[in-house]
């Protein structure tokens, strides 16, 4: 890892893939990209029906100290989703009511911690998206450096400036910038295809006879008694 330090310019997405990402689910982006990307299920959504989409602005921060959030949140633009990590696992309350507040007149997507969050009523009463691992009234400090649009790991996924940061109600996907419009163009594939099963779903028909299922069960020795 270099030395601490803080970068400003990072080469973001288009808004045009940006919002053509931001038209699907996560699930159907995970599957489409080949079922890569998906951090820890254990990061949620501080109150449900929340949704994001947007490129990522990376932080990363000592365990229990949020400097960084703050020097991170002041490189933003409109629609950056920040990610927050630690050098150590931490579930302290690297976010609360203030710096929500500040990231959502800055016109910050929302953000992502795989630490805690706090003033939980106060952020789903602002409705501000945020997602985090845990829920926390553990303060910090703000003494110590850390980097700020330097690739990370985030539960699990490794998180480059620039990707793109989707996360709903079943969780978070990131998508590498590079990737991004191959896989919009393989999800809204995924939904046409998802469409005329649902019809014939709906219809009445099985599931074991639409998708061939029944060859799958006899195969592997399932007995109908």
């Amino acid at each position: 890892m270099t030395s601490p330090r803080v970068i400003r310019d990072i080469q973001r997405p288009t808004p045009q893939v940006v919002e053509a990402l931001g038209a699907f689910g996560v699930a159907t982006i995970h599957e489409a990209y080949g079922r890569l990307g998906l951090m820890d299920p254990a990061i949620r959504p501080i109150r449900d029906g929340l949704r994001l989409c947007g490129p990522a602005v990376t932080s990363l921060n000592q365990p229990g100290d949020n400097l960084m959030v703050h020097a991170a949140i002041d490189v933003c633009r409109p629609g950056d989703v920040l990610v927050v990590t630690t050098t150590e696992p931490s579930t302290h309350g690297m976010v609360g009511e203030l710096l929500a507040t500040q990231a959502r007149a800055r016109g910050l997507g929302g953000m992502v911690l795989d630490t805690g969050v706090r003033d939980v009523a106060a952020l789903q009463e602002m409705g501000f998206p945020v997602w985090s691992r845990a829920i926390s009234a553990l303060g910090t400090t703000k003494e110590k450096a850390g980097w700020v649009n330097v690739p990370v790991l985030c539960a699990g996924v490794t998180v480059n400036p620039g990707d793109i940061v989707v996360a709903d109600d079943d969780g978070v996907v990131v998508v590498a910038a590079a990737d991004a419009a191959r896989v919009a163009e393989a999800a809204a594939a995924r939904e046409a295809r998802e469409s005329v099963l649902r019809e014939r779903y709906a219809g009445g028909e099985s599931s074991l006879d639409v998708g061939g299922l029944r060859k799958v069960l006899a195969r592997l020795g399932v007995e109908d008694a």
